[in-house]
């Protein structure tokens, strides 16, 4: 079927739409829907692309490179610093027995040696999108597995670039201008200073994040404009990919990188909230891809020689990561879970098994075999890890997750996931934030005003810059995950909106709201938020002890009666709030009485000033009338 490249997204997007559910209603995950969407509506049974599916995956793998630069993000640059060893000691140790492995299966099975050492090398790689959306989807990124998965899947990144530099010297191929498709400055230095590029390219992007991302960021900020942030996280995004691949780079690899070089920056969550639906809606046209391009007349030609691949592939790729993984002293259901999840072909292989060919190490049907090979491991593993998690792994659990800790850890122990949001850092929202960073309570702000964050940041407060009436923000920020939520904006509408969302989205998220007027008041407690502080009331009660104070009443007369004068006031507005929909005009007439009320609790407790339990009382009497 012809069709243009914009009629083939349209295609692979409503395939997405209808098999993800249907694979979600069946307790599968979602990239096997996608994957059997691609099946279907690929060349092979209802042939609804057309010859652009090749434009479309490449313009796809961009999904995986925004899926690296938002956990990058999450990844403050001293941890990754701390994960050094486990990266270099899981990914080495995973990448040379592995391509030992399959060399020497290869090898035994009448493979030439350059052709068996280059497809050991690109069957090495796991697939990143495969892995890390299954760890968001079981919420297993941050258990000993789900680490040990993205140390791994971290060095295999770094790990095309002496691939890709390799591949040539393999081939003994001397790489003309006008033929080859690679055009990168690496290939322009001498081979011993082509593995430098690691280091060239971390120094360039410190140096980008400092000088040129976080300012450009802080620039457009100030526009008020939305739409040019969400043009500046995809320049970012896209730039480093491409620069990184100028300089020898693999893309996505840049993309981590510049993520983590923004982690600590205050537009963290602006970031998150930017990309994350096109890293979603592109990876989803990638797994529909990986369907679509199956090319089932290869398979059909010679199934025995693919089949058997594919099965070397995977037990070879399986016993290497459960090996490592209890010499790493990670428990047994662990390790078979980091084992089944890596042990597929990455998507990184496509991209080297045809540069393998270009240096005519690979004959035309060795590569479209080879391509086959990979895109069946990516569709087995989500079966593979169902069949772990219902049949395998149960019989292996001796007792609850969290009672006994494996020695191997990634991560800070000490890190624990936020608690407090604070939305508005003024002079109503600073005051509760320095209450509680005085008393070393950490929080998250979150603040639109870049000017006042840039500021804050220098004064040690961990706020972010973001507008968090925008629920992606507010995501980003961990409202999932967060017990209380601080609404200290200027504008009360904007206050109301987030509470109502966050009320009947996260209705376990216990709400704090700043008030301007009882008006407003009223309408929080009618939507059920109980805590309510209006902000001219304490500063309106201070004034009055001071004017009483300087009438020639005791200070601490003054001060008691004013906090006497609160606490009738807020039982008063919650009293009023319940018929003030109902009957204005009661309303009306029940303020009077409340005011008058009011006036003869106060001087009834001036009466009885020196009485201990006058306040109880009184407290007591006003809370069963209310």
């Amino acid at each position: 079927m012809e069709s243009t490249l914009a009629m083939n997204t349209l295609i692979f997007l409503g395939v997405a739409i209808i098999m993800v559910p249907l694979a979600r209603k069946l307790g599968l995950s979602s990239v096997i829907g996608y994957i059997a969407g691609g099946i279907l509506i690929g060349p092979y049974v209802l042939k609804l692309t057309g010859k652009d599916v090749n434009d479309i995956m490449h313009a796809s793998e961009f999904g995986v490179i925004m899926l690296l630069f938002l956990v990058g993000l999450e990844l403050e640059p001293r941890k990754f610093w701390d994960m050094r060893k486990k990266i270099v000691g899981l990914g080495f140790t995973q990448m040379l027995l592995t391509i030992a492995l399959l060399f020497m299966i290869f090898v035994t099975f009448g493979w030439k040696v350059d052709k068996a050492i280059a497809i050991a090398m690109c069957f090495a790689l796991s697939s990143t999108a495969i892995v890390l959306q299954t760890l968001q989807e079981k919420n297993n990124l941050k258990t000993t597995a789900g680490e040990a998965s993205f140390a791994t899947l971290l060095f295999q990144d770094i790990a095309v670039i002496p691939i890709l530099a390799l591949l040539p010297i393999i081939a003994n191929y001397k790489s003309r201008h006008h033929d080859n498709e690679i055009q990168i400055l690496i290939q322009k230095l001498p081979e011993w200073l082509q593995a430098g590029t690691v280091i060239l390219g971390v120094t360039i992007l410190i140096l980008l994040g400092k000088y040129v991302f976080v300012p450009f960021l802080r620039y457009v900020s100030k526009s008020g404009m939305t739409e040019l942030l969400t043009a500046s996280s995809l320049f970012l995004v896209i730039g480093v990919s491409e620069l990184m691949v100028a300089i020898g780079l693999s893309p996505a690899l840049g993309a981590f990188l510049a993520g983590v070089m923004l982690a600590n920056s205050e537009f963290q969550h602006e970031l998150e909230a930017q990309i994350d639906p096109f890293k979603g809606l592109l990876l989803a046209v990638f797994f529909v891809s990986v369907g679509s391009t199956l090319n089932f007349n290869i398979i059909q030609s010679d199934p025995l020689f693919i089949f058997s691949t594919v099965f070397a592939v995977l037990i070879v790729k399986f016993i290497v990561l459960y090996a490592i993984g209890k010499f790493f002293r990670i428990d047994t259901p662990q390790s078979l879970f980091y084992a089944f999840a890596l042990s597929q072909v990455g998507e990184f292989a496509f991209v080297l098994i045809n540069f393998a060919s270009n240096l005519y190490l690979l004959s035309p049907e060795l590569n479209a075999q080879m391509m086959a090979v990979t895109a069946i491991t990516m569709c087995i593993t989500p079966f593979l890890l169902i069949i772990n998690d219902k049949f395998i792994t149960p019989k292996f659990i001796k007792q609850k997750p969290g009672e006994e800790k494996s020695d191997f850890n990634i991560l800070d122990d000490e890190i624990q996931q936020k608690k407090i949001i604070i939305v508005g850092f003024g002079h109503f929202g600073s005051t509760v934030g320095r209450l509680l960073k005085a008393n070393k309570i950490s929080a998250t702000v979150l603040d639109r005003d870049s000017d006042r964050v840039k500021l804050l940041r220098s004064y040690g407060f961990k706020v972010y810059y973001g507008d968090a009436t925008r629920i992606p923000i507010l995501r980003a920020a961990g409202i999932e995950d967060a017990e209380i939520l601080v609404l200290c904006l200027d504008d009360p509408d904007d206050n109301k909106f987030i509470a109502e969302v966050v009320r009947e989205q996260y209705p376990d998220v216990k709400i704090f709201v700043r008030a301007k007027s009882r008006i407003d008041a009223y309408d929080y407690l009618n939507n059920g938020i109980e805590n309510i502080y209006r902000e001219t009331l304490g500063t309106a009660v201070d004034m009055a002890v001071d004017v009483l104070h300087e009438t020639g009443m005791r200070k601490y007369a003054a001060r008691r009666l004013g906090q006497r004068f609160m606490a009738i006031d807020k039982a008063s507005v919650r009293k009023l709030a319940k018929i003030r929909k109902e009957d204005n005009d009661f309303a009306l007439f029940t303020t009077k009485e409340i005011l008058q009320r009011e006036e003869e609790l106060l001087a009834y407790d001036n009466l009885n000033f020196d009485s201990n339990n006058s306040d109880d009382s009184l407290i007591n009497e006003e809370e069963n009338d209310n």
